[in-house]
């Protein structure tokens, strides 16, 4: 897709382009109200921190972290529930390294790990069925989280377990689908959002007319967002414009990735191995629609059903979150890091007590990282 704006033909950290976005941001807010922008990916949180983007925005525009982490939006009964399949005979687990530190209600990976279990930090599913391939011994269960940026590669990986018979890998799925998520949180009577910087990554995937709702339904703006400088402060500048002359529509500024029907063979691929159910959301509660389970000729690699169903439901419902924590509520966009009186006390992304701190998307991870002395070394993606 042409950018008119000839943005997206410039180089995207060009300093002198970044000046004159940032200056014109400065004069398009000026005199008016606040502006209110979620960003609703987690790579967005950490990117505008990184790049030093929120220092150059004027007080009136401000930046509001939504639900855009995967770990941080797996709700602890996930955790829970992977733990106590970990304690069937011979079930090892592999997943992805942010989830190895995410705390359930009573332990971790990483704690049931330095007490002799074995947990594979992978980084993709197939190196997880690989692990099946050459250890038919014992059953690898991989713990599938993530939005529709994961979700078709776990699909695949499931499928060619399937076509060749690996009986001993199996998943517990935990993915989300975002639309759902936008839904829910544009509902809630008590957030004020005037915008919505939405996430590059997943875009790819469902497309972007897949947010046609959130300008026709809720009457707010959006603009598809890429990672860079250039990308940021244009989609910043967007939003702030529309929201100023009441233009509700969603652009596509990450246009040399994200096409209006994004990537349909991925898209494909999902539906042939999961089918849509309700899921539970940290922080947002039940959202109908806005997950994903095992269709049923793909059962024999389903995880969950190593335990009975009534002690999955069980665990499920008595999961507890720490007490004190306010992840819930960072994800909701209600509050921010700094609000939670355990933030950087006894709340760290050393001994992190909340999902949100634990991931390096997690937004009390970034506001841990660059608001304090000292700046941070750079943050590496996490699971999408």
């Amino acid at each position: 897709m042409a950018d008119p704006s000839g943005f997206e033909d410039a180089r995207f950290s060009d300093p002198v382009l970044c000046g004159r976005l940032a200056a014109r941001i400065e004069v398009s807010a000026r005199g008016t109200r606040a502006f209110n922008l979620m960003e609703v990916c987690g790579t967005h949180t950490t990117s505008f921190f990184r790049h030093g983007i929120r220092d150059l925005l004027p007080p009136n525009v401000r930046l509001i972290s939504g639900p855009g982490c995967p770990v941080c939006v797996t709700p602890t009964g996930y955790v829970d529930l992977a733990l106590r399949i970990q304690d069937e005979p011979g079930v090892v687990i592999a997943t992805f390294g942010d989830m190895v530190r995410v705390p359930g209600s009573r332990s971790s990976l990483e704690r049931e790990r330095a007490h002799g279990r074995v947990v594979h930090v992978v980084y993709s599913p197939m190196d997880a069925l690989d692990l099946a391939r050459r250890n038919s011994a014992v059953t690898i269960v991989f713990l599938g989280v993530g939005f529709e940026t994961t979700a078709p590669t776990v699909a695949l990986a499931i499928d060619r377990a399937s076509k060749e018979g690996i009986r001993n890998f199996r998943v517990l799925v935990g993915h989300k689908l975002v639309p759902p998520a936008l839904h829910a949180l544009l509902s809630h009577p008590d957030l004020e959002i005037d915008g919505l910087i939405l996430p590059g990554h997943v875009s790819v995937i469902i497309g972007s007319d897949a947010y046609r709702f959130v300008a026709e339904q809720y009457g707010i703006p959006g603009v598809i967002c890429g990672f860079e400088p250039v990308d940021l402060l244009s989609s910043v500048l967007d939003l702030v414009e529309m929201s100023r002359d009441a233009v509700r529509e969603i652009r596509n500024r990450y246009g040399r990735y994200v096409l209006a029907q994004g990537n349909p063979a991925a898209r494909v691929c999902m539906e042939e191995v999961f089918e849509v159910v309700d899921a539970q959301w940290r922080g947002l509660g039940t959202i109908p629609a806005s997950g994903l389970r095992l269709k049923p000729r793909f059962s024999p690699h389903d995880a969950e059903s190593l335990i009975e169903e009534q002690e999955a439901a069980r665990i499920l419902r008595d999961a507890t979150e720490p007490e004190g924590c306010r992840c819930g509520d960072v994800l909701r966009g209600t509050v921010l890091p700094t609000d939670c009186p355990l933030f950087g006390g006894i709340c760290t992304p050393e001994m992190p007590v909340g999902a949100c701190m634990v991931s390096t998307e997690g937004t009390c991870a970034a506001y841990f990282r660059y608001t304090r002395r000292g700046g941070a070394a750079p943050l590496e993606p996490g699971v999408s």
